[in-house]
């Protein structure tokens, strides 16, 4: 099945963001993709609460999610919306960090929160404090669709390898990993990560990225690592879209899942152990 990851330097104006996307898709669709994934939010990338709380919405409200709907449905397409950051009826104001997956009838067949938040201080000048604005999901969760079932996950939480070990033991045969990873956390573990969990689970690992530097409107320069990637279950890197913006199509074969745990069959291997 071909299968695009759109690799993007989304802005603080989810609208505009919105029309880029929408137009990646419509190409990806022209030359042959079934299944388009977004990276991580996708609606607005932002360093100051101020705008996110000025340009934000609720689920039911969001318009970058109606409108990548009605575009999966005009174009007969699956799609991953990466995650959009939205507004949640919490208390304490925090938003959510939402991935969804869509069906080609514009559907919403699966949410995902991201569980794990970034609170790190990568360097003396880059510190990141995701969870102060942004709540953590409880649930680990599989899209059920056509061509397989594929577990969710946004993010930083490649570091937390029983996550996806949970999701491969539930079915999962595709791991997505849609991110905005830190240049400089990307640069040392980011292929890494991905290839690992790749093998660890004899999963397709697909991780559309954020890339570049994204302009802004209110608060802090923000800049992300780019490299969204495709790992083979056997642990090739068959993609790495490098820096640039842009579409990156691959065929993606189910039979490829199957080689790689026949060979190493390690999902069926995991034990139960005392200690430490």
């Amino acid at each position: 099945m071909k299968t695009a990851l759109l690799q993007i330097t989304a802005s603080d104006d989810p609208t505009e963001n919105l029309d880029m996307v929408r137009a990646m898709m419509a190409e990806a669709a022209a030359d042959g993709a079934r299944f388009i994934l977004t990276p991580e939010v996708t609606n607005c990338v932002s360093t100051s609460t101020t705008r996110q709380r000025e340009v934000l919405k609720h689920e039911e409200d969001d318009i970058t999610l109606a409108g990548l709907r009605a575009q999966a449905a005009a174009l007969g397409v699956w799609l991953l919306i990466g995650s959009l950051a939205i507004k949640t009826h919490n208390t304490d104001g925090r938003f959510a960090n939402r991935s969804f997956m869509i069906d080609p009838k514009g559907q919403i067949v699966a949410r995902y929160d991201k569980i794990h938040m970034f609170d790190v201080q990568v360097t003396e000048t880059e510190t990141f404090r995701e969870s102060k604005n942004y709540r953590s999901g409880e649930k680990a969760v599989i899209a059920e669709t056509d061509f397989g079932k594929v577990g969710l996950s946004i993010c930083y939480d490649i570091r937390f390898p029983h996550l996806y070990t949970a999701l491969a033991q539930a079915g999962a045969r595709i791991l997505t990993v849609p991110a905005a990873f830190s240049p400089v956390t990307g640069a040392a573990h980011w292929e890494s990560l991905l290839r690992a969990r790749a093998i660890e689970n004899g999963c397709w690992v697909i991780a559309p990225a954020q890339t570049g530097e994204h302009p802004k409107t209110l608060g802090r320069t923000r800049y992300t690592y780019g490299h969204s990637m495709v790992v083979a279950p056997w642990g090739e890197v068959l993609i790495d879209a490098g820096t640039d913006p842009g579409i990156h199509i691959f065929e993606m074969h189910d039979s490829s899942v199957s080689e790689a745990r026949h060979k190493v069959p390690s999902l069926t291997h995991i034990r139960r152990f005392d200690g430490p």
